[in-house]
């Protein structure tokens, strides 16, 4: 019993498919934790940090692999070599065909033709690999997080002097000539742009555009920093222009959290001279402001979109601020589930997997309900001490970095809120959880399967204590993305989920019901 281990020299795989290696080895049985991964700083500090190293994985290199695994039975090693074995076997296969250049000009003169490249690299390697590439004259989607604000200024000016896009650092989203790069939905071809800072808040618009029928004709991210000071709005200013200037573009669509007030003027003063209109969601912004502009402010991601489908029909379009259903319908709705709670229940628990969803849930929530917790909050009074205990009414992003490092993001292994789930669902003052479901390109081949077991647990055991807990999600996908959006919303709605047709009409049947219970 303990930990075992195994070294392996100068053998590279992926972060990714370590970490989903990882995920399955901990799943033997008799394992009762498991790391698997690359000899970096980060993963050795990890395996520390849960006693799971020693001198000899203290003293690799991080082009060094490395497997510890802490046993409840020695005689279990075995088995867990051999599983190792298959699954990387299984990795090296599936990827055998594909051509793996080892740099941009290798790349460049296997496919001459291209003219973007997208960068994924250890942060401290991407700048110099995104400067690269723009001096190739390549349009860049940096995906790579953990970038200097000089240095990304620094590449943003280079690529503006080059007329080239430079899309990032820390830029998960993007639809390019129909093509879905990174994290993105399979939506429907169409004539409205998107210019935005945010990944999810991206998918949340272009996936509701595609339900009412239309579609988009470019999705250009910026880089969650893009709007702040420091950076000027480079990205998103040349995205805007750029969709002026497409014939294919119709309507143009804006979404970022609130920018600097001197960024948000620049660009709305552009988009007010604009031809064609402009729909702006500055999530959480001032409404009057931004129409002043003559531009179309939104009140939520959906709104945005409605806002958009409205303008590229020609008609004229009005606030969102409803539900799908009739108010009948979803009052009723609100009052079956309320009847299901006992006195001591009275709390929200959000447990998102995108930032700019869960930033809309908490906009949304509003001060009404006093402090909405949070790890990334609105008011910084409202910051949790310890992002892992919830407190009160809460909403987490575990999608934020501290819940990332040496784990995938829960877009990609949905095990982090699925733990996280169970452990709010002890907390007998709890009524009501709150849940995206991210589809798409990227995100898990099923993420509502991976959530079900666990949503059954918290509701069987609340139930044993002769509770109710009530979960409300919503899905941001289409009926073509690979995982199903119909299959997934039946697996849901066959567990006793409500699902709502967006976020932002998810929380508002949320906050009807905190309301009800008082």
């Amino acid at each position: 019993m303990g930990v075992n281990y195994e070294i392996r020299k100068n053998t590279y795989y992926d972060s990714v498919t370590l970490m989903l290696i990882s995920k399955d080895i901990s799943k033997i049985e008799g394992v009762n934790d498991a790391i698997v991964g690359m000899g970096t700083d980060l993963n050795k500090e990890l395996a520390e940090r849960i006693k799971m190293s020693n001198d000899e994985i203290k003293a690799i290199a991080a082009n060094d692999f490395f497997i510890s695994a802490d046993l409840s039975d020695d005689s279990v090693w075995e088995s867990v070599i051999g599983k190792l074995n298959e699954l990387l076997n299984k990795k090296s296969s599936e990827n055998s065909m594909d051509y793996k250049p080892k740099s941009i000009n290798s790349a460049l003169t296997y496919q001459s033709d291209s003219n973007i490249a997208i960068i994924s690299v250890p942060g401290q390697y991407a700048a110099a690999e995104a400067r690269k590439a723009l001096d190739e004259g390549l349009h860049v989607m940096l995906f790579s997080d953990n970038v200097s604000i000089k240095d990304e200024k620094d590449l943003k000016e280079l690529a503006y002097e080059k007329g080239l896009l430079m899309m990032g650092p820390d830029c998960g989203t993007a639809i390019i000539n129909n093509v879905p790069l990174a994290f993105a939905n399979v939506v429907n071809k169409g004539d409205i742009g998107i210019v935005a800072a945010s990944g999810t808040g991206t998918q949340e618009v272009s996936v509701i555009i595609d339900k009412l029928g239309k579609g988009v004709s470019q999705v250009i991210g910026t880089g969650g920093r893009d709007l702040k000071e420091e950076i000027g709005g480079i990205t998103m200013m040349q995205g805007l222009d750029a969709l002026i200037e497409d014939d294919a573009t119709k309507v143009i669509v804006l979404i970022s959290k609130p920018p600097a007030l001197e960024i948000s003027k620049k660009i709305l003063e552009i988009a007010s001279k604009s031809p064609k209109p402009v729909v702006v969601d500055f999530i959480g912004g001032d409404y009057d402001m931004i129409k002043s502009y003559g531009v179309y402010p939104s009140v939520t991601l959906e709104d945005a979109a409605r806002k958009a489908v409205a303008l590229s029909k020609g008609e004229n379009p009005i606030d969102f601020i409803g539900f799908s259903k009739s108010e009948s319908e979803i009052e009723n709705m609100v009052q079956n589930e309320v009847d299901r709670f006992d006195s001591k229940q009275k709390y929200i628990r959000g447990l998102y997997t995108g930032g700019t969803l869960t930033d809309e849930a908490m906009k949304m929530l509003g001060s009404d309900l006093g402090c909405i917790y949070s790890n990334i909050p609105l008011d910084p009074k409202c910051k949790l001490i310890d992002s892992s205990k919830s407190i009160k009414h809460t909403c987490i992003d575990l999608g934020d970095d501290e819940f990332t490092q040496g784990r995938p993001h829960p877009m990609i292994d949905p095990s982090t809120r699925a733990e996280r789930l169970i452990l709010e669902a002890e907390d007998e003052t709890v009524a009501i959880v709150l849940m995206d479901f991210v589809l798409g390109y990227g995100s898990n081949e099923d993420p509502v399967g991976e959530m079900i077991e666990s949503i059954q647990f918290a509701k069987d055991n609340a139930e044993k204590r002769e509770q109710y807990l009530c979960v409300v999600g919503s899905i941001c996908g289409t009926d073509k993305d690979p995982q199903n959006l119909i299959e997934s919303q039946m697996k849901l709605e066959e567990n006793d989920v409500i699902v709502m047709p967006s976020n932002a009409q998810a929380v508002r049947f949320v906050k009807k019901m905190i309301e009800k219970i008082g």
